[in-house]
């Protein structure tokens, strides 16, 4: 079972509430089994979740670890913990190779509103004794959750995107209008392209249509690739560069395939992929894509004097 801050907790994949009583618990295990069982007109993904809530709550000893927080996934630490993602230079323990030269903060502004809307939500003058504490983290609404959620799909970006070595240069949460969410998560520069990249987690599946996406936790007006198609035109004009690409990364198994064409925007190829597909992307390009003949120093230099971090 996922642990994204928007994952949907085991009760509510079993359809129960959190003080359902053992007897009740074990009978809505059955019933959604039932109901999940590709024979009877669910799917395999469903019916492995219910398996999973159930490992999760379905004896004492590990409904008391879940409800108590000691259940936070097979790492044994949450994965929103502060830190725990990686940050901008983040590379694997183990690993020798030059990373990519990175600026700036990923992730850093949505952990400050996180902090922020945690704190105005318990009340002030309140203890936060811990903020990421999973407990308080699942009861929170699905505001707090996902502004969190954000934060951590930079991370985890930030930390892949590290890895294309030396041959690329990374600016993260990067300034890309006057409003406060008009940034672009990473701009990525290198051999094959200047590129856009949105990390998301909207709690589940998205799929495209139109040319964009859709999901469960999209709004219904939200139109990712159109947005960051608005905000790299920004980055591109005061800097006198041109994108190559557009890249909505999102967890591996939310999207209908690792690598999915969303269509050309404003000159540049918009793509959705899977996150363990991201670098090898970055990394190959795409036929006819590239920096488009410009000198690769120069366009780096024209972002290092224009761009800005919020």
């Amino acid at each position: 079972m996922s642990e994204s801050p928007l994952a949907a907790n085991p009760y509510e994949v079993l359809g129960v509430a959190p003080t359902a009583s053992e007897d009740d618990l074990k009978r809505a295990y059955r019933r959604r089994l039932r109901q999940a069982h590709p024979d009877t007109g669910g799917s395999s993904a469903e019916f492995d979740r219910v398996q999973q809530a159930w490992q999760r709550v379905g004896t004492p000893s590990a409904r008391y670890a879940y409800d108590s927080g000691a259940d936070v996934g097979a790492g044994g630490s949450a994965a929103w913990t502060s830190g725990s993602a990686g940050g901008a230079g983040g590379a694997r323990r183990g690993d020798s190779r030059p990373n990519a030269k990175s600026h700036g903060h990923p992730g850093g502004m949505y952990r400050e509103r996180y902090l922020a809307m945690m704190r105005e939500w318990v009340g002030r003058g309140a203890a936060l004794d811990d903020p990421y504490d999973p407990q308080l983290v699942r009861s929170a609404p699905r505001e707090i959750r996902h502004t969190l959620a954000a934060a951590v799909a930079e991370e985890k970006t930030a930390t892949a995107l590290a890895t294309l070595g030396i041959g690329f240069t990374i600016w993260h949460d990067v300034v890309a209008g006057p409003g406060p969410d008009d940034k672009v998560d990473h701009v990525v520069l290198g051999p094959t392209g200047l590129w856009a990249v949105l990390s998301e987690d909207w709690g589940g599946p998205v799929k495209v249509k139109r040319g964009d996406l859709i999901g469960e936790g999209l709004a219904a007006a939200e139109k990712p690739l159109h947005q960051l198609g608005m905000r790299a035109k920004t980055i591109a004009r005061s800097a006198r560069v041109k994108f190559s690409g557009l890249v909505i990364v999102v967890e591996d198994s939310q999207a209908p395939a690792s690598l999915t064409e969303l269509g050309s925007v404003r000159g540049a190829q918009g793509m959705l992929v899977e996150r363990s597909r991201l670098v090898n992307l970055l990394r190959t390009g795409l036929p006819g894509v590239g920096v488009g003949g410009t000198d690769l120093f120069e366009v780096r230099t024209r972002l290092q004097a224009s761009i800005r971090f919020v």
